[in-house]
Order: C-alpha cells, then sequence, then structure tokens
C-alpha cells in the first residue's frame, strides 16, 4: 500500500462513521433494553468506552445520567462533543486509550458496544478490563459485546462493498488470519475535494479471544458476577443475526 495513501486509523472512517453505520444505534440500544433495562434503572452515572460519535453516551445523558464518554480518535470525541452541545446535553467527553484510561471519579456503569474491544490487541485484553474495573466501584457494571473468531473467519474473507454517496465513495474488503489470529477490514476512499476525488485508504485491524480467555481475564481483574448471551438472543429478530457470531458480556465488579 503506498506510505502517501495510508491513514491513521478511523481518520476517514469517523468522519463518516454515521453515514457507513445507520443502523447501530437502534441496534445498539435494542440490546441494552434486554440485558440492562433494570440496571439502568438504577444507575445515576455511566461511561461510555469508545464512544463513537456518540449515540450511546446521548440516550444515557437523555435518561438523567451523569455521562462521560471516551475514544482515542480525536474526530469522535469532537463529533461527540457537537452532538451533545446540539442537544443542550451534559456529555464530559474524554480523549483516552481503553487500554490504561483514567476517570475523574467511578462511575457506576461502564459499556463498550459495537464491537469496539476487537480494535486492541490480544494481548491487551486484560489492562482493558483492569482500567475499566478502576473505573467502577464494588458492585459496578461493565457491559460490552465482541465479535468472535467464527465470525471474522466467515464473514471478512468474502467482505467486498462499495458505498457511494455524493461527497464519497468507499470500497470494504476484509482479511482473516487464524494462525495468527489476526482479522483486518481495508477501507480505500475516494473523497470529494472540489472538482477533484482524493485517495486515501484506511487499515482497521481486529483481534478476538474465545469465551474461556474473556472470562478467565474478567477474573483475573476483579469481576466476579458473568453472564453472556448469543447475538441472535439480544439484537433486533430482522437483523437475521447469525449464531456464534458475536456475544454480549455483563459483568459485576467483585464487592470487597
Amino acid at each position: 500500500m503506498p506510505r502517501s495513501l495510508t491513514q491513521h486509523p478511523y481518520t476517514l472512517l469517523a468522519r463518516f462513521y454515521d453515514r457507513l453505520t445507520p443502523y447501530a444505534p437502534a441496534m445498539n440500544r435494542h440490546a441494552r433494553g434486554k440485558i440492562l433495562g433494570r440496571i439502568l434503572a438504577r444507575a445515576r452515572s455511566a461511561c461510555d468506552l469508545g464512544c463513537g460519535t456518540g449515540a450511546t453516551a446521548l440516550d444515557f445523558a437523555r435518561r438523567g445520567l451523569k455521562v462521560l464518554a471516551v475514544d482515542f480518535s480525536p474526530t469522535m470525541c469532537r463529533l461527540t462533543r457537537e452532538k451533545a452541545g446540539r442537544a443542550h446535553l451534559p456529555v464530559r467527553v474524554l480523549r483516552g486509550d481503553m487500554r490504561r484510561f483514567r476517570l475523574p471519579e467511578r462511575v457506576d456503569l461502564v459499556t463498550c458496544e459495537f464491537s469496539s474491544l476487537n480494535h486492541v490487541r490480544r494481548n491487551d485484553l486484560g489492562g482493558v478490563l483492569r482500567s475499566v474495573a478502576r473505573a467502577l466501584p464494588p458492585g459496578g457494571w461493565f457491559y460490552f459485546d465482541v465479535n468472535t473468531a467464527k465470525a471474522f473467519e466467515e464473514e471478512l474473507p468474502r467482505l467486498k462493498e462499495k458505498v457511494e454517496t455524493s461527497d464519497f465513495v468507499v470500497f470494504l474488503s476484509g482479511s482473516y488470519n487464524r494462525r495468527r489470529r489476526q482479522a483486518r477490514v481495508d477501507i480505500d476512499w475516494f473523497v470529494r475535494a472540489g472538482r477533484l476525488w482524493r485517495r486515501r485508504q484506511e487499515q482497521i485491524p481486529h483481534g478476538w479471544w474465545t469465551d474461556t480467555e474473556i472470562r478467565r481475564a474478567l477474573g483475573r481483574a476483579g469481576f466476579g458476577r458473568i453472564r453472556s448471551w448469543d447475538g441472535p438472543e439480544v439484537r433486533p429478530a430482522k437483523m437475521k443475526s447469525r449464531p456464534g457470531h458475536d456475544t454480549y458480556y455483563l459483568a459485576q465488579k467483585r464487592r470487597g
């Protein structure tokens, strides 16, 4: 890949994220309703980790929660602030790395949705979970979803998608390496710049873990009560999710 065309991951993807994933907020909201109903009813504060463009953080703020939103992408952070400002909602946005983020205060609930956790390397899972545990009081909750190896193995090698709009055209393709436990989405952008089109490319790496590895890492980080759901159990039926392609987790930090 020519060096001059390659950009840092999420440079352009963040800018056009909402237009490429218009289904995500409703899907995430549906799953939260299935899993977090009672917990959200009691929570007073929440942090959305890997907040993207802020849909979940704004949902929490509308419920009256004290909300923090964390993302590593400066563009994602800016877009979340802008959305919160337009909606007149009090969301505090922090740029941070999920592997080592720190909050100014503990929150009752940390969420990490839409497989954001898959964007860290395998060896970094423990760091993320320790950082989440530090952000929670005893008895606090961590809710997240991840894509599985089965999803990457079956979906990425045949990913060939084109999205065309008036100001950008994007081609998406994927690759999967079972031996190295690595997967990647390659994004080839053509973005309108006046009368011209500029070409840029991004690579989005993905990692994954087995259920046993996730549960073991949660236990080591201080989480005790752990439940999980297969994607089709909690996603909207109309999405026709495939069994075994993603898993939703709810873990509670141990008391004492």
